[in-house]
C-alpha cells in the first residue's frame, strides 16, 4: 500500500487536488497518516524518506500559565497503550504492468552487490508476483477483540495481523468498511479479554483542548504525542461526510487509524490525513471525529455495512445573491434544486425551491451539511424538517428512507455525474457552486428555414410568438419549433430562453438559450409577459436579484439568483 496519495484509497484526499484547502495551507502535498511499506512493488510510488519526527513535548502557549496545561501525560498514556495496536498488512501483487527490467550495475563494479541487492529488494526479488507489506495503527473497543482503523490501511489486503502492545500476534478478520468515512472494523479472537478504550463525545471538544495521539507512526509502535485541537468541522474533500478534526498533535505515515484522546482518555477522534509536502508531519493532522465515527462503526460491527437515512432530493448552496432573492438575512441552509421520484418526499411534503433550514433539530448552516446529517439518522425514523417556503418558515415531518444505490437507480435519483453518495443529492461536483456556470455541453439544432445559429455566440432565433426582453433575456412561449430547436423534452414546461445578451448579468449566471425558465420567485411561468410581470413586482419589492429555476434541455433543475439592477 503505497503511503501517499497513490494509497487505493481512491476517494481520499482528493486532498492533493483540494486545492482550496492547498491554498490555504500553502504547503504543495498531502498525505495519509497511513502506512510505512517495508517493501516497495515496482510500479507502485517509493516511500517518501522519512521526516525527522515532531517534539513529543507540549507545544508551548504564550499567555497561558504552564500549570494550566498537562504537565504530563504519562499516568493517562500508560493505561491506554495497550489498547492501542499496529496493524500490519500484506497483499499479492503483480508487477508485469509497467515494469522494465530493473537496471544492473556493470560487472565487476565495486558496489554491484549493493546495487543488485537493493533492486531485488525493491522488486520483490523472486517471480512475477509479490508480497508486499505496510503498517498502520488500531484500537481496540471491545475486549472480546473488534478492533477500529482506516479503511486506507487495509484495503485490498490479503492478510491483516494486529500486533499488540505485549509482543504478542493475532490474525484478523474483516467485518466491514465504509469508505465513504475511511473506517473499518475488524475482529481478532484472544484468548483472555483485552484492554479496550471507549468512545467520547467530541461535539464537546473545543478548539484549544489538549489532545493525544497513539499510534505507529514510520514503524515506531506505542508512539505518544500531544497537542490540541487547531480546527473543527474541516472539509478536506475525502468524501462526502467530510467533517474532520484538525490538530497539531505529531501525527506521521503510520499513525492513520490510530485513536485521538482527549485528556479523559477517551476516543475523540481517529486520526486519517495529514497535510505534508514531504511525508513528515508539519502540525497539521485531521480525525474522523467520534461524533461520526462512533456510529459509522456501531453500524459495521452489527450489519457489516452503513445503513443510512435518506432524503431524495437534489440541493445546491445558498448563495449570497440566491439568499437575497429569498428574503434571508444570511446565506444559509440548503436549496432544494429537485425531489427523486419515488423518494420518501415525492409526496410533496418538501418541493423543489425549499431551503432546508433545520433536520431534526439540528441546523444546516451550508448545504454540506445536511447530507452528514441525514446519513447519520436512523433508517424509517420520523423527523421534523424546517424549511423557508414562499418567503415563510414552516415544519414538514418526512419519514426517511434508506440509502441504496439500486432503489435510488430504479427511481432515477442519480446525480448529473452518476453519483448516489449521499444522503441527499448533491449537484455535479465539478459544476461551479452556485450552479451558475455556462454549460456548453448541450448542442443547439436550428429550425429548418430559419437562420443559422451565430458561431460565436450559439444563439438561435427560432420561429415563435413575439419575443420578451427581460433580465437581457429574449424569451417565448414553448412550442413544437422551439422543442425541437432546442432539443427540449416533452416534460419540461415554462418559458424558453431564446437569445442571451452577451454582456448582461444573465449571462455572467452562466444562462443560455434553451434554458427554460420554470419559475420566478417560486411562482410558475406560463408566458413571457408573465416573467417581464413577476420581475417587475419583485423590484417593486426592493428585491435586488430574481430567483429562477431553470430547467435544461433533458429537465435537470437548478436554481439561478440573477441581479435585477
Amino acid at each position: 500500500m503505497a503511503p501517499t496519495i497513490g494509497s487505493p484509497f481512491r476517494r481520499t484526499l482528493a486532498l492533493m487536488a483540494g486545492a482550496a484547502i492547498l491554498a490555504q495551507a500553502g504547503v504543495s502535498g498531502i498525505a495519509f497518516a497511513q502506512t510505512t511499506p517495508e517493501t516497495a512493488a515496482p510500479g507502485v510510488a517509493a516511500p517518501i524518506p522519512a521526516a525527522p519526527a515532531a517534539p513529543q513535548q507540549v507545544p508551548p502557549i504564550q499567555g497561558v500559565v504552564p500549570n494550566n496545561g498537562p504537565a504530563s501525560v504519562a499516568d493517562l498514556a500508560e493505561g491506554l497503550l495497550d489498547a492501542v495496536v499496529n496493524i500490519s498488512t500484506s497483499q499479492n501483487v503483480k508487477d508485469d504492468e509497467g515494469v522494465g527490467p530493473a537496471p544492473r550495475a556493470p560487472d565487476g563494479s565495486p558496489f554491484q552487490e549493493f546495487f543488485n541487492d537493493f533492486f531485488n529488494k525493491q522488486q520483490g526479488g523472486k517471480g512475477p508476483n509479490h508480497n508486499v507489506s505496510s503498517l498502520g495503527s488500531g484500537f481496540v473497543i471491545d475486549p472480546t477483540g473488534y478492533i477500529v482503523t482506516n479503511n486506507h490501511v487495509i484495503e485490498g489486503a490479503d492478510d491483516i495481523e494486529v500486533n499488540f502492545a505485549n509482543g504478542s500476534k493475532l490474525k484478523a478478520k474483516l467485518i466491514g468498511t465504509d469508505t465513504k468515512t475511511d473506517l473499518s472494523v475488524l475482529k481478532v479472537e484472544p484468548k483472555a479479554p483485552l484492554k479496550a478504550v471507549k468512545f467520547g463525545d467530541s461535539s464537546e471538544m473545543r478548539i484549544g483542548d489538549w489532545v493525544m495521539a497513539i499510534g505507529n507512526p514510520f514503524g515506531f509502535g506505542g508512539s505518544v504525542t500531544v497537542g490540541i485541537i487547531s480546527g473543527r468541522g474541516r472539509n478536506i474533500n475525502a468524501g462526502p461526510y467530510d467533517n474532520f478534526i484538525q490538530t497539531d498533535a505529531a501525527i506521521n505515515k503510520g499513525n492513520s487509524g490510530g485513536p485521538l484522546f482527549n485528556m479523559k482518555g477517551e476516543v475523540i477522534g481517529i486520526n486519517t490525513a495529514i497535510i505534508s509536502p514531504s511525508g513528515g508531519s508539519i502540525g497539521i493532522g485531521f480525525s474522523v471525529p467520534s461524533e461520526l465515527a462512533s456510529g459509522v462503526v456501531e453500524q459495521l460491527r452489527q450489519y457489516g455495512e452503513t445503513r443510512r437515512g435518506w432524503l431524495g432530493v437534489r440541493i445546491q448552496p445558498v448563495t449570497d445573491d440566491i439568499a437575497d432573492s429569498l428574503g434571508l438575512d444570511t446565506a444559509k441552509g440548503a436549496l432544494v434544486a429537485g425531489v427523486i421520484k419515488g423518494g420518501p418526499v415525492d409526496d410533496g411534503s418538501i418541493k423543489a425551491g425549499d431551503v432546508i433550514l433545520k433536520f431534526d433539530g439540528k441546523a444546516v448552516n451550508e448545504m454540506r451539511d445536511l447530507p452528514r446529517v441525514v446519513a447519520e439518522s436512523t433508517v424509517g425514523k420520523e423527523v421534523d424538517i424546517v424549511v423557508l417556503r414562499d418567503g415563510k418558515e414552516q415544519t414538514v415531518k418526512v419519514k426517511l428512507g434508506r440509502l441504496e444505490d439500486s432503489d435510488q437507480a430504479a427511481s432515477g435519483g442519480a446525480a448529473p455525474d452518476g453519483s448516489q453518495d449521499d444522503g441527499v443529492i448533491t449537484p455535479d461536483p465539478d459544476e461551479n457552486d452556485d450552479m451558475d456556470q455556462p454549460d456548453t455541453g448541450d448542442q443547439v439544432q436550428p429550425v429548418p428555414g430559419a437562420p443559422a445559429p451565430d458561431q460565436n455566440q450559439g444563439q438561435v432565433s427560432p420561429d415563435a410568438a413575439t419575443p420578451k426582453n427581460v433580465l437581457g433575456l429574449s424569451l417565448s412561449l414553448l412550442s413544437p419549433e422551439t422543442r425541437k430547436a432546442f432539443g427540449i423534452a416533452e416534460s419540461v414546461d415554462g418559458v424558453v430562453v431564446t437569445e442571451v445578451a452577451p454582456d448582461s448579468a444573465s449571462a455572467e449566471k452562466g444562462l443560455k438559450p434553451g434554458d427554460v425558465i420554470v419559475e420566478v420567485a417560486q411562482e410558475f411561468m406560463k408566458s413571457p409577459d408573465a416573467v417581464a410581470a413577476k420581475v417587475k413586482s419583485l423590484k417593486q419589492e426592493g428585491r435586488r436579484n430574481a430567483q429562477l429555476m431553470i430547467a435544461s434541455a433533458n429537465g435537470d433543475l437548478r436554481f439561478v439568483a440573477v441581479p435585477m439592477e
